[in-house]
Formats: structure tokens, sequence, C-alpha cells
């Protein structure tokens, strides 16, 4: 069945409404084709896990294949899909609104905007600007009338701020304020910081990256009063992972033992097969 892009925007807002749920990243078509047959609810793209796959680092692929990918994600699925887009492709506000023009128009339910700079000696925008960008990022939103929801970055923990929690907090509240939907600061570990941050901008949602084990389940999350948990580039460096050490060991040993865990060619042709779109 086809979902159209109005129906999809609708049930990701409803999504974040109560309860919790995962939100997957894949890489590609046919990785978001899988997800979706284990009945997840919503998609997200991983800019990190499409940069690989293009055999780029991550944020190296320039805008317009970035749209070109998040458009390919939404047709893969009837699901909605959220586009991790970076920090809106331009430093000034004008530009983020450009681009965020763009990505609602590819059909995304959702989109995020970082507030990281790409510049290791200023590595977050300061915090008014951070401000304007989101602002014109919800203002781009608005007036395309397409529901997609608004989630705003703090980025501290992944830059190494000395203080990463206490100014991910102040920068998530003052994204709530400039309308954002959704309020995510990748980094989180403890169930302390998360309770924090969950606290701070209640009763905004929101999401948790689970990029590596911590010995917190989602029904942990859950109890936390999360409400999305996205898992980032995992899934594709997991396959990543798997591809390099069966690669390894036949170039450096000869053998092949580590191909028994490769997924079976009956299985992915009826995966793939016409009319898979769910």
């Amino acid at each position: 069945m086809s979902t159209s892009v109005a129906e999809r925007r609708a049930a990701f807002r409803r999504l974040h409404e109560d309860g919790c749920f995962v939100i997957p990243n894949p890489w590609d078509v046919g990785s978001a084709r899988y997800l979706a047959s284990l009945g997840f609810h919503a998609l997200a793209t991983s800019s990190a896990g499409a940069a690989y796959a293009a055999g780029l680092p991550d944020y190296g692929v320039e805008r317009a294949s970035v749209l070109e990918h998040v458009g390919a994600i939404v047709a893969a699925t009837d699901l909605p899909v959220n586009a991790d887009f970076e920090s809106g492709f331009a430093a000034e506000p004008e530009g983020v609104a450009e681009s965020v023009r763009l990505c609602v128009a590819a059909g995304v339910a959702g989109l995020s905007i970082e507030d990281s700079t790409g510049d290791p000696a200023r590595p977050l925008f300061p915090l008014d600007d951070a401000v304007s960008r989101l602002r014109a990022a919800r203002s781009a939103i608005d007036a395309s009338r397409g529901d997609v929801l608004l989630t705003g970055r703090a980025e501290c923990f992944l830059v190494g701020h000395d203080d990463a929690l206490r100014e991910s907090t102040r920068r998530l509240i003052a994204y709530a304020e400039a309308g954002a939907d959704v309020l995510y600061a990748p980094g989180l570990r403890s169930r302390e910081q998360i309770e924090a941050v969950v606290r701070a901008v209640a009763p905004k949602p929101v999401n948790v990256l689970m990029s590596s084990p911590t010995g917190l389940s989602v029904a942990d999350l859950a109890a936390l009063g999360v409400r999305r948990i996205s898992v980032g580039s995992a899934l594709a460096r997991a396959a990543w992972g798997g591809f390099q050490r069966a690669a390894r060991e036949i170039a450096e040993r000869g053998t092949f033992e580590n191909l028994a865990g490769a997924a079976q060619v009956r299985d992915l042709n009826a995966l793939f097969a016409p009319h898979k779109k769910r």
C-alpha cells in the first residue's frame, strides 16, 4: 500500500506524542527496505552511513547528493523519514532556510539541524547564531505548510565541549524556544545525563542516540522519558565491520570462515522481489 507524503508526516507526528519508538538509520535503499520489513514505524537517514557508502568521510557529501540520497530513502518504503541534514549546508540563516526548503520538497517527515561548524578552532556556532539558524529552518518549514518536524541538535558532546551536559541543556532549551519540535544531544551515555536533558526540555520530546552498547535497553530509555531512539551510523558501521573482517581474512589468511555469517541469497532475493515495497 502506498501512503502519501501528508499521511507519512501525520503518522510521524503521532509517534512523537507519547510512548517511545526506535527510528533506525539505513544507509541505502536496500537497508531501508529491510528495516521496513522488520516492522519499524519510521526511518532516519545517516549522513555518515551514506558518506561511507559513497567512499567519503562523514560530512564529505555535498548538498545535492545528500538531497538525492534523502529522496531515494523516502521513495524506498512507505515509512516516514527523518533526514540527518547536518548543519543545513550553510552558515547563514538564509542559506539554512534554502536548504531546508529543498529537503522538505524531497518528501521528508522530519529533519535535523546541527549547531556544529566543522571548524576545529570554533566547533560550535555561538548560541545566538545557532538560534537564528534554527528559527530560519522553522520559518522555512512553516512556509512550506508541510507539517515537517524540526529536530534541534546540540553537538557539545561530539565536539568535546568542556562542560558538555550543561552547555547541551542550555542550547536545547533555546532551540525549543526557537521552534524545534524535538531535541537531540548526541553523546548522552548515562541515565543521569539522559534524565537531565529530558527534564530540562519537557514536555518536548527527546531523541537519544544509541550508537554503541551502553547497558540501556529500549525499555530503560522509555522509563527515562525518552521519546525517540536512533542509532546513527551504527548499523552501517556494523555492516562495514562484517565486510572488513571477511575481506581481511581472505587477504591475510586465504581462508573464508567469516563468510559463514553472510545473508542468504534466497532471503535477499525474496526481500527485494518486485512489489516488496511496504
